[in-house]
């Protein structure tokens, strides 16, 4: 492509992050402690803002002792749990603690290899050229609707829970959440203040309490090694088909509002499942998670048949390639935000080994 008719402009980089949450920061700051040349892009306006979208109430179910990156204690009681907001000013700071750059704004569109080096294509015009290139964009992208919402009447109103901000926003009528996660659950617990509330679990709940005997659930994951389980060993295979709903909020929904199985189909304004009689419905909120989406990355050999990234550990097989923060990286905590500072240490560790 001839760049300087099209009004693009490249700038070369050893190393380009893609991503400047968590996982993106947390790089840069290894990066920057072995003084290696580098830049982070991301699409936000300012750092905590992924954090700062969520809706109102959300809180953290790790502590702040678990909830802080390397070099910088997160401020207040290490026993307490962050607000969303409370996370999304964590991060500016460190962003600024450390002086990390990052380019906000800055939406990646392409990302493609010819021969030893990477071109990351932006919205703004401009190509970034990189000896090495870190995906940090993390373990949740595209929030995920299942196809049966295409089939319902437009009189339901309809959101993932990824647009869900507070009651306010919600029409007065019963509501319907499925997808009994953390998210789910905290949702319902809210909502049930409000609204009939009817919460849709696929499979049973798997709850565990915030703080077992005076201490949080985490201080007893390191104690009992859960924390320092690993993807592929017998323990870790385990507790990825267990993930737990952590808190009490599960405890209040299950008392005040009503419980089903798996949603099979919504007509005429009521609900159906798997088990029990339908309930009617005013309003959705799918809390259904999120699926990555990886569509903007033109290099072959990255994916398996499932679009999931293969790597051992971050590391890809893509001479210079590496990710970030997914889901199970390495361990239970990866996605985590305490956990990603391990991966992330690694990970810088590993840019001389594979250059």
């Amino acid at each position: 492509m001839d760049f300087c008719r099209k009004g693009l402009v490249m700038m070369e980089y050893d190393v380009v992050v893609i991503g400047g949450g968590q996982a993106g920061l947390a790089v840069g700051y290894y990066l920057k402690k072995q003084k290696q040349p580098f830049l982070i892009l991301d699409e936000q306006n300012e750092a905590g803002d992924s954090w700062r979208k969520r809706y109102d109430s959300l809180v953290l179910f790790t502590p702040r002792c678990y909830s802080s990156l390397p070099g910088l204690d997160f401020s207040g009681d290490p026993n307490g749990y962050p607000s969303k907001d409370e996370m999304a000013d964590y991060l500016w700071t460190y962003k600024e603690t450390f002086q990390l750059p990052v380019v906000y704004e800055t939406k990646v569109e392409k990302l493609e290899k010819t021969r030893d080096r990477f071109k990351v294509w932006t919205s703004e015009g401009k190509i970034y050229d990189a000896k090495q290139v870190i995906i940090a964009t993390g373990a949740f992208h595209t929030p995920f609707i299942p196809p049966l919402a295409n089939s319902i009447q437009p009189g339901i109103a309809q959101l993932h829970a990824f647009d869900y901000k507070g009651p306010e926003q919600i029409v007065a009528g019963p509501v319907l959440i499925v997808g009994a996660g953390n998210t789910g659950v905290q949702i319902a617990a809210e909502l049930v203040e409000h609204h009939d509330v009817v919460l849709a679990c696929g499979n049973k709940p798997n709850v565990l309490p915030q703080s077992v005997l005076g201490k949080n659930l985490f201080w007893w994951f390191d104690k009992l090694g859960l924390s320092k389980a690993t993807v592929h060993s017998p323990l870790g295979k385990w507790l990825q088909k267990r993930d737990p709903i952590i808190g009490n909020d599960f405890y209040t929904v299950r008392k005040r509002a009503k419980l089903k199985g798996r949603l099979i189909n919504v007509t005429d304004s009521k609900a159906y499942f798997a088990e029990g009689s339908p309930v009617s419905v005013h309003t959705i909120i799918w809390a259904t998670g999120y699926r990555n989406d990886y569509s903007w990355i033109d290099i072959d050999g990255v994916f398996d048949q499932e679009q999931k990234p293969i790597h051992v550990r971050g590391v890809t097989n893509v001479n210079g390639l590496f990710f970030v923060g997914l889901s199970w990286q390495y361990k239970r905590g990866s996605a985590l935000v305490k956990g990603v500072g391990e991966d992330a240490a690694y990970m810088v560790s590993q840019l001389s080994k594979h250059s």
